[in-house]
């Protein structure tokens, strides 16, 4: 069989698709996103029930969960305690999970949306070190809220449209160690680049439609668009590689080996993992 091998250099990976195996009788919704814990276990995040699927990293199905509580799933990420926070879109809600599907805190009003508030259609979400929680609010609000670790408000920041600072559809976050916080600004085709305070620092150019962000422990960033592929950056916005994948990827995550798993956002979608070579 020949092997599909994408990317340059060392982001090399070799393309599995389909990836994950599914027990008899279940199958994938829309998915959405995915997430690795400590232990290289794969969360994959669909609009299907259960929401949450758990795999081993060679693809095994271990478990699932989120049935009746999790409606309309979106963005995920997984800190480095384990602690698994989930946004649940179109009821306005963030929630905070063990790994077995325990909530442990709720961000929003649940079924209550709020202009330019949390939350209206949220998006994504990433913690800092610190533990403060930023989400990014971009189907129906344009901006991102700051939450200190124990889901108490801080701050918000954003306004709809195309200048520095704006959004339209903010749709991915990432908040690293540098103390910066990274926004995927969708119909805007860049990464915007900001402090904890809002204010706004840097952006990158991204070819059509930015959708999610993730660091890597070199301190790059995979960002992938509406385009099969993604591309690598480093901090400053360089490129530092590009690759082509069978389709674009709604959302992504790398585990500790260095391997990446990409999901596709359509319906009865089929992962993809990216062996690192």
């Amino acid at each position: 069989m020949t092997r599909i091998i994408v990317g340059t250099d060392d982001y090399t990976f070799e393309m599995v698709r389909p990836w994950g195996t599914l027990p008899a009788g279940m199958s994938f919704g829309t998915i959405s996103h995915v997430a690795v814990d400590s232990a290289d276990r794969v969360y994959v995040y669909h609009r299907g029930d259960p929401p949450v699927v758990v795999f081993d990293t060679d693809g095994n199905y271990l478990s699932s969960w989120g049935s009746g509580v999790i409606a309309d799933a979106h963005g995920i990420y997984m800190t480095p305690d384990d602690d698994l926070f989930m946004v649940d879109r179109d009821v306005h809600e963030v929630i905070k999970f063990t790994l077995d599907g325990k909530p442990l805190l709720r961000l929003g009003q649940r079924e209550k949306p709020a202009l330019q508030a949390p939350f209206n259609h949220p998006t994504d979400v990433a913690v800092a070190p610190n533990g403060d929680i930023y989400v990014s609010d971009g189907y129906a609000n344009s901006c991102v809220h700051r939450f200190d670790a124990e889901g108490k408000y801080i701050l918000s920041w954003g306004s709809p449209g195309a200048d520095s600072g704006q959004f339209t559809t903010p749709h991915g976050i990432w908040a690293p160690e540098d103390g910066r916080i990274y926004v995927t600004d969708r119909e805007n085709n860049r990464v915007q680049v900001f402090s904890p305070e809002g204010d706004y620092l840097d952006q990158w150019s991204v070819r059509i439609g930015a959708m999610d962000i993730f660091m890597d422990p070199k301190g790059n960033f995979f960002v992938t668009d509406q385009t099969p592929g993604f591309t690598v950056f480093d901090r400053d916005g360089t490129i530092v590689t590009r690759a082509r994948t069978f389709e674009n990827a709604h959302g992504l995550w790398g585990d500790s080996k260095g391997n990446m798993y990409l999901a596709p956002a359509t319906i009865g979608g089929l992962m993809t993992k990216l062996i690192k070579q």
